[in-house]
């Protein structure tokens, strides 16, 4: 028999979004770690908002919300905003009512902003990954490093010399907005100038032959065992960012007490003064090797031995990482401009990484 359509009338509903959400779905036990990890944030939370005055977006909820723009590619706030109005397992990961009205979009964007003045993405980073040790899913034994480039929010016709000379003169049908540049004949370097733009991004490449961008850098410390992302920092693009974050992630683990054994890293890494620290904190460098060059601290022993191979064929999976956070993150182009506010939106992307990652890892045991 056919099924016939009905009008739709307004009608009392007594099912919560609690029960509308299936309890097989995997962001369940997300959610779980999600607010087990933001418990220790809450004097940070006091500390952000006033006794009295226009109650605001909850901050629990802007950082929860970060985490699903993470976790279903949510490409800007705006979309995401409109998506709350009817998604009820946003509603529900939120823990929003159903008939909670969703917040401006425009609103939603400027209380980001609180939770970088405070670095609370920093403190809820960190959270997740002391979740990950004290669930036993995280080794202080080998770690790997590695770097990439993070393309900037910002058009290369926005390179502009600090000294600007006269403007070439352009047709009337040429549109305002966005104008004709002609680069041919014109050196473009870091030198002399700066995006109108991004003031901090920089022109880099990727490798010879490659195409220079405005980007940033984005490096990342795993852990080896779990393929935990210990650490996620950005920085400027320059050539020798990766040797100098790598060594600030290192002692920012160093003041927790953990000190790697071997360091795994591809060949960027090869360097005189970053084997040299790396020798003095006694770490042995696991770095694969470059055909005819001579780097001094390294030499063909580390090779002979089983942990350099087995360090260098494990180190590829810090490549999911950031295929992650590129992909389903949103981190292939930042949608912020500077360094603190691409370093904020990362490590959001990496804590939702890791809770996917951990929820994942804890799934067989849950099971048994």
């Amino acid at each position: 028999m056919r099924g016939q359509v009905s009008g739709q009338e307004a009608m009392w509903s007594y099912l919560s979004p609690e029960a509308r959400v299936p309890v097989t779905h995997p962001i369940r036990p997300i959610k779980q770690l999600a607010d087990a990890a933001r418990g220790p944030l809450e004097r940070t939370f006091e500390a952000m908002y006033r006794r009295v005055g226009r109650p605001s977006i909850p901050p629990e909820r802007l950082l929860k919300a970060q985490l699903l723009i993470a976790l279903y590619s949510v490409r800007s706030d705006r979309l995401f905003c409109e998506r709350l109005d009817y998604d009820i397992l946003f509603r529900w990961f939120l823990d929003m009512r159903l008939d909670e009205r969703s917040w401006d979009h425009s609103t939603f964007s400027a209380n980001r902003d609180r939770l970088l003045a405070h670095a609370v993405a920093r403190q809820f980073f960190d959270a997740v990954v002391s979740q990950a040790r004290r669930a036993g899913l995280l080794s202080d034994e080998h770690f790997t490093v590695d770097g990439t480039l993070i393309e900037a929010c910002a058009s290369l016709k926005s390179l502009q010399p600090q000294t600007a000379p006269a403007a070439p003169p352009s047709s009337s049908d040429d549109d305002p907005g966005n104008p004709t540049v002609d680069f041919h004949g014109e050196r473009r370097t870091n030198a002399p100038p700066r995006s109108t733009t991004d003031p901090e991004a920089r022109l880099l490449r990727k490798g010879p032959g490659k195409e220079a961008k405005l980007c940033f850098s984005g490096h990342v410390l795993m852990e080896n065992r779990y393929g935990v992302c210990v650490d996620l920092q950005i920085a400027p693009a320059t050539g020798t960012a990766e040797r100098e974050t790598a060594l600030a992630m290192l002692r920012r683990q160093a003041r927790r007490g953990i000190r790697p054994g071997p360091l795994g890293a591809d060949k960027g890494y090869h360097g005189r003064d970053f084997v040299r620290k790396l020798r003095r904190r006694r770490i042995r460098p696991h770095l694969a090797q470059v055909m005819g060059r001579h780097t001094p601290g390294l030499d063909g022993r580390p090779a002979r031995h089983a942990s350099y191979r087995l360090s260098q064929r494990i180190r590829k999976k810090i490549e999911e990482i950031f295929g992650w956070l590129k992909t389903s993150g949103g981190l292939r182009k930042t949608r912020f401009r500077g360094v603190a506010r691409t370093q904020q939106a990362a490590w959001l992307v990496g804590a939702a990484y890791n809770l996917l990652r951990i929820s994942r890892l804890r799934a067989p045991a849950a099971a048994t």
